[in-house]
């Protein structure tokens, strides 16, 4: 199957979880979509395993199309996407955010650490600023937590 083609049925597939009430169920699984060749997406993986969560990798040539289909904002994108109990994870979010967001179940389609940050989980170097993490929703992106 040509790639391009796989893409776009992940996204439908996703899209289908995300709007299924049944989807907030608690099962912990993360599924992560990733370029085959990003170190730091696997560093994220590794960090939200060591955390205690069991975690799916999909590998995309270009997780573009998935980001376009899930309405991320341009401004709100990282390297990686995760699907966690029918939110959107974008970017190297912080296990303190998740927990805040399983916790809240706050009506939005996810959550986003946007850019690389240094510091954050997967990322290299030493946190130099404040994590500001951002919602995803169908409204403009507002301030979920700052770390």
């Amino acid at each position: 199957m040509n790639r391009g083609y796989a893409a776009l049925l992940a996204a439908w597939a996703i899209g289908a979880v995300l709007a299924a009430p049944a989807a907030r169920a608690d099962s912990g699984q993360v599924t992560v979509y990733k370029a085959e060749s990003c170190g730091c997406c696997g560093g994220w993986v590794d960090h939200m395993r060591a955390s205690g969560f069991s975690v799916e990798v999909q590998e995309m040539d270009d997780v573009t199309p998935l980001k376009d289909f899930l309405r991320i904002a341009d401004d709100l994108r990282s390297c990686h996407t995760a699907t966690l109990e029918g939110y959107v994870l974008e970017g190297h979010v912080t296990l303190a955010a998740i927990r805040k967001l399983l916790a809240d179940r706050p009506k939005v389609r996810g959550i986003a650490l946007p850019g690389m940050p240094e510091g954050s989980p997967g990322m290299s170097g030493a946190k130099s600023e404040p994590f500001v993490t951002l919602t995803i929703s169908d409204s403009a992106p507002t301030v979920f937590m700052t770390e």
